[in-house]
Parts: structure tokens; sequence; C-alpha cells
């Protein structure tokens, strides 16, 4: 009939899409691939063929459970360093252009210093996407006991009336808590 199919999650946000420089994880075969490929590239900075149908969607969960580290990681850092008396925002200037550099500090970090979460990835779709690699990961037998943690601490945020909040909000955990 002609009719073909290629999965193709996105990872960059709104801002990503309305830039057109989003990353686009491709499923499917490379012939149908290849014909839909101007296409995405007309939106996209990056596009990869990952492997038959099924492998897009497979690269973006292993694409959030590296986020759901990467984002607890930086709060706990941007936490220790408040509590400790660093200047925040010099601390992010500084550790940005080493080792810890990442988009989620580069686009992320300020606004968690100043409590700002409306806008972004929202923490109803990271759970609903971790929910998801949490099953595949059961699947193929693999572990994954940092995303479950994280998956926990965002279903607190989602408590907390946070679940429209940006991913970055895990970080209101740990303020808002006592640590002993």
């Amino acid at each position: 009939r002609g009719i073909h199919f290629l999965d193709a999650p996105v990872s960059g946000g709104q801002a990503g899409a309305e830039n057109g420089v989003l990353t686009v994880m491709v499923g499917g075969q490379s012939d149908v691939f290849d014909v839909a490929r101007p296409v995405m590239d007309s939106y996209a900075r990056a596009v990869g063929l990952m492997g038959p149908v099924g492998s897009g969607q497979l690269t973006k969960m292993v694409n959030q459970i590296c986020i759901a580290g990467l984002v607890q990681g930086l709060s706990e850092g941007l936490d220790f360093a408040s509590r400790c008396g660093l200047d925040v925002e010099q601390v992010l200037d500084v550790i940005s252009k080493g080792a810890a550099q990442s988009w989620q500090m580069e686009n992320r970090g300020k606004t968690m210093n100043q409590n700002e979460f409306n806008f972004g990835f929202a923490v109803d779709w990271m759970r609903k996407d971790l929910g998801l690699c949490l099953g595949e990961a059961r699947r193929a037998g693999a572990r994954l006991p940092v995303t479950a943690l994280v998956d926990q601490f965002y279903g607190q945020v989602q408590a907390r009336g946070g679940g429209r909040w940006d991913t970055s909000s895990l970080i209101t955990l740990l303020r808002d808590e006592a640590v002993s």
C-alpha cells in the first residue's frame, strides 16, 4: 500500500522547536528515513537513525534516564553551594566551563537558583516518560536504581502541586526540607 512508519521522538522542548534546533531520534527503515530526513532537518539540529522502528523511542528513553540523573545532581550541587555560603551564580559560571557542564546547567541553572519553574518540560511529562523507561527496563532486564529514585522525587513534586513545573523543580525538595 505504500504506507511507511518512523518513530521519531524529539528532545529540545518548546524553545528547540521554535528555534529549529531539536534533536530527533528516529527508528525505522533507512530508505523511509532518507525520504523523511529533509523534513526533520528543517526543524532539527541533529537527526539520527537509531535502528528499526522502536529504536527512536528507546533512544528517547536513554535521553530521559540521563536527564533525570543530571537534574538531580545539579539540584544537589546548587543546594550544596547555597548552604555552604557560596555565590551560586559564580559557581555556575565557573563549573559550566568544566566537566560538570550540561544543557541543564546552561539552560536551567540560573532559573533553579531563582526558583523559577513555570516553563519548560513539565514534571507530569517526565513522570510519564520515566514510567515508560522503568517498564521497558523491567522487560529488558536492566536496572535503573537512580532513575527509579528520581521518579519518586518527581512524584513528591507532583504531590506539592508542581506537576506543570519544569523538571528542574526537583531542587525545591532539597530547599524545603531540613537536612540533619
